[in-house]
């Protein structure tokens, strides 16, 4: 942001009216501090008068131009006198090079370094011959007041008249005015307020989770939005009472599953101690698993009831005694500041709203904030004895499909069918197969209880039967070998044998699953979790808390300025005149954005002096310059009609001949721009909270504070686009975005401007501003004027590209302003030699005699 030490400021005063208030050096300085003060700015270093007077004046006000030139300021003082009118009569003797009306009477402290006359006698703005305005036409007077008080223009014109003969010089002009219409400017204000503002949606409105990814975070914030989810540390001390009790519970959990192995073979089956020692063991789990239980209940009291985050010194202290380790949290958060201010600009910078990155922010803090362990109780009865209990008499599923299919079915066949291959008297044998089949479904039933699964599958004894029945009577259909039918019993057997012990396994694992040992694996688990959950949740507990604040401070004040900018969007339906004085009449009710703003508060109201009505300010920076609003509005005062307040007033009337004015309805990217404007503000306004944050200041009076400051920001370039038009970026403009053409954003075409800045440098190119009279004094070398071109920094890329496009000659002396509206030609005019005429102090036609009078003593020199 350009600051008020960076920014040159052009002082106005016209000294046609009111100048007997202005004869002592403290209502002088008290009206140029009113100006500052109007727009905000502190005493400029290198202060910059322009002075409207007539040459009549410059003998009746040489005690304002002796304060004026020894005004006290850091720097130089640089004055620019614009003389409006003829110069008066005088009573010549034989000796007069000159007749009367034809010299201008100069005071000599007006000859300093740094100072300069621009004479017009006649600023010539009747369009026709029928018009008869006032030489100093007050609305053709407020257009040449405009341009010089561009910083740019300004200092460029008083060099160049300071190169002339007595620093004197008389104006030719001709210029163009491209911008906006008041009702296209005012609808695109309020679009661009709009879309500043955002949707006002549900504040409690849920954004994905995949938003919130830590590579989305700035680095400063990603440490306390991810660093809380990591399972990389420990959370149990090795040996202490936590890891103890969790190692008991563990280690009667794995012998139980080692028994289990042991149940699951075919000695399981043949001995019944193996299903014994099973449940011994997960009697002894179900032990340790509550002791375990009421240390993590303990671990979640440990915020001691109170619902809030303890100390980080407190936690740490409550959770080792509990044989639990916070890791430490040294530097997380160092630049929680600098953080926030990172992701306000990378979320801003995707041109979000100001409501969607109020939501983010909320987001954040809901991210970031710890959760005290007591709001953690309601998990705990995921895993409470009666969790266990219900878990653990529900098996969650049918029998297993080797039990009821029909795999197991058809093995048992083929096995009985194998072993049945005798004759008589040895076709006995053939109940070998299904003997094994009926004795492992009655063992299975002993040993498990009534297993459904160890003898409601009759599936493979039927099989064994039936295959036993078709293996006799292959026997006797075909009259095998003995040492086939030996070979087939054994096979048989064999596979009989080990079709059984699948069908064990496969039982007593479906029972084991009914007996809690997977429900208190799962139990240890969940409740080793959430063990861990609250020693996440008081890692770094007052970092996290005091980011979560800020994060939700920063919301807040994003909704009111939104709210703020909602309310600057509504126009009102009718305005009172601003300007009851203004000699080309009211403003136009429905120019909205000349009203009053909802924005500001009393910073830019209407003074009541009435002095210098007429005067507007504009300041200028050496890189890129802006205009301050309007510092001053009429009140009604004799010269409040000199030049409307307000540049924007009357767009269309009365335009001077030497103006042509080109409005365009708006560009495709003008409401963007205006809107990216306004996100520039409110970064800008919001750099200082940043800095309140890393100190831990960022309480309500540092958002009290960034809100105001937001809200000067965006009045700021309310006035901006009042009085500079779209084209010059405001002074919060973020340095790295390049404004985009005026064709984008007017809807213009820059050929205009360029073939006038690029025009030949002849007398008839500009209109000269001066009388009939006067036009006999000025010099007849061609070759002694000046010629300035000047064009709006902004246009100076399509100018260029327009002038090459066109085969034209580019001028080497162009002077892009940074600021301002205008574009055109001026030319610069010596006086001849003799007609400028240098007076000593206080000495006039009136007093020959240079009497000091009541000036006698210079008040301006006690400063």
């Amino acid at each position: 942001m350009i600051t008020h030490e960076d920014v040159a400021t052009v002082i106005h005063l016209d000294l046609r009216s009111g100048a007997a208030a202005l004869d002592a050096a403290a209502p002088l300085r008290a009206r140029v501090a009113r100006q500052l003060g109007l727009a905000g700015l502190p005493e400029p270093d290198d202060p910059l008068f322009l002075v409207v007077d007539t040459p009549a004046g410059l003998l009746d006000h040489q005690r304002q131009y002796e304060l004026l030139t020894t005004y006290r300021a850091v720097g130089e003082v640089r004055m620019l006198v614009l003389l409006v009118g003829s110069a008066p009569g005088s009573y010549a003797g034989e000796d007069e090079t000159f007749q009367p009306d034809r010299r201008l009477d100069r005071p000599s402290i007006l000859r300093s370094s740094g100072i300069a006359l621009l004479w017009a006698g006649d600023l010539r703005s009747a369009r026709t011959a029928l018009e008869q305005p006032a030489p100093d036409d007050p609305d053709a007077l407020a257009v040449l007041v405009d341009l010089l008080s561009v910083p740019d223009v300004f200092l460029r014109v008083l060099e160049d008249l300071g190169s002339l003969p007595e620093a004197v010089g008389t104006p030719g002009i001709r210029l163009l005015e491209q911008d906006l219409p008041p009702d296209v400017r005012d609808r695109a204000w309020r679009d661009a307020l709009r879309r500043f503002a955002g949707e006002d949606t549900e504040p409690g409105a849920e954004l994905p989770v995949a938003a919130w990814s830590g590579a989305d975070l700035p680095e400063p914030l990603r440490g306390l939005a991810t660093g809380r989810s990591g399972r990389d540390q420990r959370h149990r001390e090795p040996g202490g009472m936590a890891d103890s009790a969790y190692g008991s519970c563990a280690r009667a959990l794995d012998q139980a599953r080692g028994t289990l192995s042991e149940l699951r073979a075919l000695t399981g089956l043949l001995r019944a101690s193996h299903r014994e020692a099973f449940e011994a063991d997960l009697d002894q789990a179900r032990e340790a698993l509550g002791q375990y239980r009421e240390l993590v209940t303990t671990a979640l009291h440990s915020d001691g009831g109170s619902g809030t985050a303890p100390s980080a010194a407190e936690a740490a202290a409550r959770l080792s005694a509990l044989g639990l380790r916070v890791p430490s949290a040294e530097g997380v958060g160092e630049r929680i500041g600098e953080g926030l201010r990172e992701f306000a600009a990378k979320l801003m910078g995707q041109k979000l709203a100001l409501r969607a990155v109020a939501q983010r922010f909320t987001g954040l803090a809901g991210q970031v904030e710890p959760v005290p362990g007591s709001a953690l109780l309601p998990k705990l009865a995921d895993h409470s004895a009666q969790a266990v209990a219900r878990r653990s008499g529900t098996r969650g599923g049918p029998l297993p499909d080797f039990v009821t299919g029909p795999a197991a079915t058809a093995l048992a066949a083929a096995a009985g069918a194998l072993g049945a291959l005798w004759q008589w008297p040895l076709a006995l044998l053939a109940v070998i197969v299904p003997a094994v089949f009926f004795g492992v479904a009655r063992l299975g039933a002993s040993r498990l209880r009534d297993e459904p699964a160890a003898h409601r599958s009759a599936g493979p004894r039927v099989g064994a039967l039936c295959g036993a029945a078709a293996g006799l009577v292959i026997a006797y259909t075909t009259h095998p070998p003995l040492w086939l039918s030996t070979a087939g019993l054994l096979v048989g057997t064999a596979l009989a044998v080990e079709t059984a012990r699948r069908l064990w396994d496969a039982a007593a694992a479906y029972w084991a699953a009914g007996q809690g040992a997977t429900a208190l694996r799962r139990a240890l688990d969940g409740l080793d979790g959430l063990l861990a959950e609250v020693v996440r949740e008081h890692w770094a507990a007052e970092e996290r808390l005091y980011c979560a604040d800020a994060a939700r401070s920063v919301a807040g004040m994003l909704r009111a300025t939104a709210a703020a900018a909602d309310a600057e969007a509504v126009p009102a339906p009718e305005q009172s005149p601003a300007h009851a004085g203004s000699a080309s009449g009211p403003p136009a009710v429905g120019d909205w954005l000349d009203g009053s703003s909802a924005l500001e508060g009393d910073a830019f109201a209407a003074p009541d002096d009435e002095d210098d009505g007429w005067a507007n300010a504009y300041t200028r920076q050496e890189e890129r310059a802006w205009d301050e609003p309007s510092w001053d509005a009429p009140a009604g005062g004799p010269d409040a009609a000199a030049m409307p307040a307000d540049p924007w007033e009357d767009r269309t009337a009365a335009t001077p001949r030497w103006l042509d004015r080109e409005t365009g309805e708006g560009g495709s990217e003008l409401v963007a721009t205006l809107a990216d404007d306004l996100t520039d503000a409110a970064m800008v306004a919001m750099n200082p909270y940043w800095g309140a944050v890393e100190r831990g200041q960022a309480g309500t009076h540092a958002v009290r504070n960034t809100q105001e400051r937001v809200r000067k920001l965006l009045s700021s370039a309310r006035h901006h686009l009042q009085h500079n038009g779209v084209l010059a970026p405001p002074p919060f403009a973020a340095a790295h975005r390049t404004r985009t053409s005026s064709a984008n954003l007017l809807g213009t075409d820059p050929h205009g401007v360029a073939e006038l800045v690029g025009a030949e440098t002849e007398r008839r190119a500009v209109v000269q501003l001066s009388s009939p009279e006067q036009g006999t004094l000025l010099s007849r070398d061609p070759e002694a004027a000046v010629w300035i071109r000047f064009a709006p920094q902004a246009v100076r890329g399509e100018v260029e590209t327009a002038w090459r496009a066109g085969g034209s000659p580019q001028p080497q002396d162009v002077l892009w302003t940074s600021s301002g509206r205008y574009a055109g030609l001026v030319r610069l005019t010596p006086l001849r030699m003799g007609v400028v005429e240098n007076v000593r102090p206080y000495q006039s036609p009136r007093n020959p005699a240079g009497d000091w009078l009541e000036y006698e003593e210079k008040d301006g020199d006690r400063w």
